[in-house]
């Protein structure tokens, strides 16, 4: 090969050397993932039911026309939602409203937007959002919250109002206001 080609195989060679690094260095990163955002790896349901299970017996159960549940957290979102808490003595309390959320980390239940509910024994139940508290086998009824006993003759009402056993015996925190007789 005389000098002329090979000068050219060089500028050849030094060009595709150029063109290989240039390709290398502007392969875009993927975006990190600082675990901010929404998950990516949704599964949806219609129609299901979801469960809490302690000691063999079922604590609560919820029926939602919709679930949609987050695969990596197991966190699930409800919707148009109803759920009922067992307790040892053989009651219920049934709550109805559009949505609810469960985190599978702390078991921690929330029905929101507007919940309406009654027990097994005749008490009613309204309120914007009811939480079970799992570390405290607690439901806790926040935001307006409100219980009737027509049979007892009890009316209670006020900004939270928490509960172990059902709503048989409760405790309302602020703008309290208890009704007997």
């Amino acid at each position: 090969m005389n000098k002329k080609g090979k000068a050219l195989a060089g500028v050849f060679a030094v060009l595709l050397l150029i063109l290989i690094v240039w390709a290398v260095n502007s392969i875009p990163e993927p975006p990190a993932d600082d675990g901010s955002g929404p998950s990516q790896r949704i599964v949806n349901f219609d129609g299901n039911t979801i469960s809490e299970e302690k000691n063999g017996k079922i604590i609560w159960t919820v029926t939602a026309e919709n679930i949609e549940m987050d695969i990596d957290t197991k966190d699930v979102a409800l919707t148009n939602v109803k759920a009922i808490y067992n307790y040892d003595d053989g009651r219920t309390v049934e709550l109805k409203a559009p949505k609810a959320t469960y985190q599978e980390k702390t078991h921690h239940l929330q029905v929101i937007d507007g919940v309406e509910g009654k027990s097994s024994d005749g008490g009613r139940f309204s309120c914007k959002e009811v939480e079970w508290l799992s570390d405290k086998d607690m439901l806790a009824m926040k935001g307006d919250a409100k219980i009737e006993y027509e049979k007892e003759h009890i009316k209670a009402s006020g900004d939270r109002i928490e509960s172990t056993n059902g709503f048989r015996k409760f405790k309302i925190i602020g703008n309290a206001h208890l009704e007997k007789g």
